[in-house]
């Protein structure tokens, strides 16, 4: 762990130059604006920031794609606070208490308490993201193919809980629905064409940027053209700073939301969304002031902001370790690990364990630049959320357009871009989550050659998929993971709940 810190320090020394400030504080800045704007998600700016990162360096890549992650999942609570509109998922139970504050005209106090418990959350969920993932990292390398097979199963099928948490069997679909368009293109070991259909641009298979820029971005794009221009009610902005006494009284509500926050950031399918409401739902429970929840309470405010912020720094720890997401910002983010030539996963710690903490060193810059930006500028800031959509559009178009061709310079691209963001546009009007989609395409390829590998290991058994522990404890997750979502499962483990606790109270 000693050595671990040093690498930290060393990575943060390595960032501390004139140019790296700069782009944690414009990618911070974007990322920010990002989240306020309504219908923007963390997600799709990730996905567009990659595409201008291609050409980068992998480190000042992954610094302004986590800086963009940070600033976007903070940014959101700026709408929230002064519209009622989260900018993201992951703020909606921020408006809970937020607005009430705002229309008081208490905004400028909102955003202050906002901004410290989005800092907070950040620093817990850094720190815990520092120990977790060697320790994790270490239990991996006991994989081999058979569990590397498993595992990207286990991470398409935990994809039904991203983004579909009513309907996971959508999810699932759109997981598997990755999966197969991952198989498009010739396969690794004995180079055999697939499903090309016999058009050369095919058979080098689906590229991941127009697919992933295509799904997150352009389908944004068709499904925003309906929203009407923001109008920022509270427009007056008062004192910023929090006050001492707010953030001291709270302090356990902000450790704990922290590590929740972290906890739940850290189960792949998961996401900031859930890890906000826990959090708020466990500071609601232990309040004295309970009553004050939904109205505007201060306390409410924090413990939301201070569990899906410390959910980012939790869902990069699978990134790491294992590979697999814990988020869909994090899809992405491991997509674009992939592309910038990392491999996250088992072997990390021990082919780049400084690249750990380099990781960790990223997520601190990006956090402090978080809150200076979010105490600075306020009034300025809020003023993008009346940007007519007419003129944010085609911007955001054009970026589409060209992060798709200049990677390989191919039309081909272009049109791999168009085809998945009109998929992606009529998947989110049928309530099919697009995050697991891509997430499949990221899996597939783990799974096809691991998958391969077993069997040429295994001389063509398939006895060994089953019966070694590691295989049997992640088959376990999977079946728990399909079978929690039946209805009947939820029946027993009510009445399960219900005799506990009245065994309990005897």
């Amino acid at each position: 762990m000693i050595e671990g810190w040093n690498y930290f320090w060393q990575g943060l020394s390595d960032f501390i130059t004139v140019r790296t400030i700069f782009d944690v504080i414009w990618s911070t800045q974007l990322g920010i604006i990002v989240g306020m704007l309504p219908g923007l998600t963390a997600t799709m700016g990730v996905a567009l920031m990659t595409t201008l990162t291609f050409h980068m360096s992998p480190e000042n890549a992954i610094l302004i794609l986590i800086c963009m992650y940070v600033g976007a999942i903070y940014g959101g609570s700026r709408s929230a606070i002064l519209l009622n509109i989260p900018g993201t998922p992951a703020n909606a139970a921020t408006a809970m208490d937020g607005y009430p504050l705002a229309m008081r005209g208490e905004a400028g106090r909102a955003i202050g308490i906002s901004t410290t418990g989005s800092f907070l959350g950040s620093i817990i969920g850094m720190i815990m993201l520092a120990f977790f993932t060697p320790l994790l990292g270490n239990f991996a390398l006991n994989f081999q193919s058979f569990e590397f097979f498993w595992l990207a199963v286990f991470g398409i099928v935990i994809s039904g809980n991203l983004t579909a948490p009513k309907d996971p069997v959508k999810g699932w679909i759109s997981g598997f629905l990755g999966l197969f368009i991952a198989l498009i293109g010739m396969e690794g070991i004995h180079g055999f064409v697939r499903f090309s259909f016999g058009n050369t641009n095919l058979s080098g298979g689906i590229n991941l940027i127009p697919a992933m820029v295509g799904a997150f971005g352009f389908a944004e794009i068709l499904s925003m053209m309906k929203y009407e221009r923001a109008n920022v009610i509270n427009s007056k902005i008062e004192r910023i700073l929090p006050k001492v006494r707010d953030i001291f009284r709270y302090r356990k509500t902000i450790v704990r939301s922290g590590l929740i926050g972290t906890l739940i950031g850290a189960i792949p399918g998961v996401g900031e969304d859930i890890a906000a409401w826990v959090s708020y739902d466990f500071a609601k429970r232990g309040s004295k002031d309970s009553n004050e929840f939904g109205k505007g309470s201060v306390e409410g405010l924090m413990a939301a902001e201070t569990g899906n912020n410390a959910a980012v720094a939790g869902a990069v720890i699978p990134v790491l370790s294992l590979g697999i997401p814990g988020s869909a910002p994090a899809a992405v983010l491991l997509a674009a690990m992939f592309i910038h030539g990392v491999r996250p996963g088992p072997l990390i710690m021990i082919e780049s364990p400084d690249f750990v903490y380099k990781v960790v060193a990223m997520v601190f810059l990006a956090t402090c630049a978080m809150f200076v930006l979010g105490l600075s500028m306020v009034k300025y800031v809020v003023k993008v959320l009346q940007v007519p959509r007419t003129k944010l559009m085609p911007i955001i178009f054009t970026l589409c357009v060209i992060g798709s061709y200049a990677i390989q310079s191919r039309i081909f691209d272009v049109r791999v871009m168009i085809f998945f963001g009109i998929l992606g546009f009529v998947m989110q009007q049928m309530e099919y989550p697009v995050a697991p989609m891509i997430l499949g395409l990221i899996l597939g390829n783990m799974l096809d050659t691991n998958f391969r590998r077993a069997l040429v290991i295994a001389e063509g058994e398939a006895l060994p998929f089953i019966s070694r522990p590691i295989c049997l404890v992640l088959i376990s997750f999977i079946v728990l993971t399909l079978v929690s979502k039946t209805r009947w499962f939820n029946i027993c483990t009510t009445v399960i709940m219900t005799k506990m606790r009245s065994l309990i109270s005897r």
